[in-house]
C-alpha cells in the first residue's frame, strides 16, 4: 500500500479566478510560489501525489472535458519538466445540484484514485484551502492540511495549516518522519 498527498487545484496549485470565475484556458494557469518546491519534496518523500478537483465549469458549458483533461495535461507536462510530478488527476465535471459522489466534500475523487494506486487512505493528507476540501478529505479518512492564504480563517481548518503549500508539506514531509521514527521503536 502506498500513501499520498491529495491536492486541490485552485488556490493551492495555481491561482485561483475571481469569484464566480473559472480557470477555462491555459493561459490563465499561473502556478503558486513554491508550489514546484512542494511537490518535489513530497516526490523525493515518498507520496503519490494527485490532484482532487471541483470543476464546475464543464458543467456550466465552460470548457469541454477533453478541453480541462488537455488544460491538466499541460500542468502535470510544464511541472514534470521542473521536477515536479503529479501521479493522477481527478476531477468532478457536475454542478453542485443534483449532489454526486464525487463533488468535494463528497470523498468519492479520493476513494477513486485510492482504488486505482493502492493507496492507504489513514496514512494519507488531503491539502485543500476550502472547508469542503477539508472534508473530503475527512470524509474518506485522510489527514488534512489547510492552506490559508489570509489570517481570516473561516470554516474548518486543518489537522496543518500555512499560509503555502509549501508550508504545509514542510509540516506533512514532518509529521511522517515522526511517525517512521515512532513505529522504528
Amino acid at each position: 500500500m502506498k500513501r499520498a498527498v491529495f491536492l486541490d487545484r485552485d488556490g493551492v496549485i495555481n491561482r485561483a479566478a475571481s469569484e464566480g470565475k473559472y480557470i477555462t484556458r491555459w493561459e490563465e494557469m499561473c502556478f503558486l510560489r513554491g508550489v514546484v518546491e512542494a511537490i518535489r519534496l513530497l516526490n523525493t518523500s515518498g507520496f503519490l501525489v494527485i490532484v482532487v478537483t471541483n470543476q464546475r465549469c464543464v458543467a456550466k458549458g465552460l470548457i469541454t472535458v477533453e478541453d480541462l483533461e488537455l488544460l491538466h495535461q499541460k500542468m502535470c507536462g510544464k511541472l514534470g519538466v521542473m521536477g515536479a510530478m503529479i501521479d493522477g488527476v481527478y476531477f468532478c465535471p457536475h454542478d453542485m445540484e443534483p449532489p454526486c459522489s464525487c463533488r468535494k466534500p463528497a470523498p468519492g475523487m479520493l476513494l477513486e484514485a485510492a482504488l486505482d494506486h493502492n493507496i492507504t487512505l489513514y496514512e494519507s493528507w488531503m491539502v485543500g484551502d476550502s472547508t469542503s476540501d477539508i472534508k473530503a478529505g475527512i470524509n474518506a479518512g485522510c489527514k488534512t492540511a489547510r492552506v490559508i492564504r489570509n489570517r481570516k480563517l473561516s470554516g474548518d481548518s486543518g489537522d496543518v495549516n500555512a499560509p503555502s503549500l509549501l508550508g504545509v508539506v514542510r509540516k506533512i514531509v514532518r509529521s511522517a518522519k515522526r511517525a517512521q521514527a515512532d513505529n522504528a521503536r
